[in-house]
C-alpha cells in the first residue's frame, strides 16, 4: 500500500468520524425535542452504531480495499474529537433551529388549510344548513296555505258525491255485516278450541 493510499485513507476515516459525530449529535437532539420514549433510546442506539459500522466499513473498502491498519482507528478518533472540538455545539444549534423551522413552517400550513379550507367548508354547511331549514319551514308554510285553499273545494266534491255513495254504502252493508259476522264467529270458534284444549288436557293429567 502506497504513502498517497494511506494519507487518503486517514483523511477518510477523519471524515467519518465527523460525520459520526454530527450524525449522533443530530439523533440526540431530535429525540430529545420530539421526545421519544425511554425505551426507544437504546434501539435507537443500536442502529445508529450498527449503521455507523456498516458505513464505515464500505468506506474503508473503497478507500483502501477494506484493509484494517493503526491509522484507520487513528483518523476516526482525531475526526471524533476535532468534531466535539470545533462542530458540536454549531451542530446542535443548527439542528435545534432546523426543528423550529420545520414546527414553524407546518404550523403555518396548518393555519393556511384552517383559513382557506376549513373554515369556507364550514361556513358552506351552515349556510346550507340554514337554507334549507329555512327552505322546508317556507314548503310547510306553502303546503298549510294549499290545504286551507283547497279544503273547501274537497268538502264541496264530498257533498256533490255524498248522495252516490249513500245508496253505495247501503248496498254494501250486508256484504260488510257478513264479513264482521264471520269475523266474530271465527274468534268465537278459536277461543271455544282454546278452552276444550285446556279442559282436555286437564282431564287427561
Amino acid at each position: 500500500m502506497t504513502l498517497s493510499v494511506q494519507w487518503f485513507t486517514v483523511a477518510v476515516m477523519l471524515l467519518s468520524g465527523l460525520g459520526m459525530g454530527v450524525v449522533f449529535d443530530s439523533y440526540r437532539v431530535v429525540s430529545n425535542e420530539l421526545r421519544f420514549p425511554r425505551w426507544w433510546l437504546p434501539v435507537l442506539d443500536i442502529v445508529y452504531w450498527m449503521a455507523s459500522a456498516v458505513i464505515v466499513f464500505r468506506v474503508l473498502y473503497a478507500s483502501n480495499n477494506g484493509e484494517v491498519r493503526a491509522y484507520v482507528f487513528l483518523g476516526l478518533a482525531l475526526g471524533v474529537i476535532l468534531y466535539y472540538w470545533l462542530l458540536s455545539k454549531v451542530v446542535v444549534v443548527l439542528v435545534k433551529w432546523l426543528i423550529l423551522a420545520v414546527r414553524t413552517l407546518i404550523t403555518f400550513i396548518l393555519k393556511i388549510i384552517d383559513i382557506f379550507v376549513l373554515k369556507p367548508v364550514l361556513l358552506l354547511y351552515k349556510l346550507s344548513k340554514v337554507i334549507l331549514g329555512f327552505g322546508t319551514a317556507l314548503t310547510i308554510f306553502l303546503l298549510k296555505i294549499v290545504v286551507q285553499l283547497v279544503r273547501p273545494l274537497w268538502l264541496l266534491l264530498f257533498w256533490l258525491v255524498k248522495p252516490v255513495t249513500r245508496p253505495l254504502g247501503r248496498w254494501l252493508k250486508p256484504y260488510w255485516d257478513r264479513i264482521r259476522f264471520q269475523e266474530r264467529l271465527g274468534k268465537w270458534v278459536s277461543t271455544f278450541a282454546n278452552k276444550w284444549n285446556q279442559w282436555f288436557r286437564r282431564e287427561k293429567r
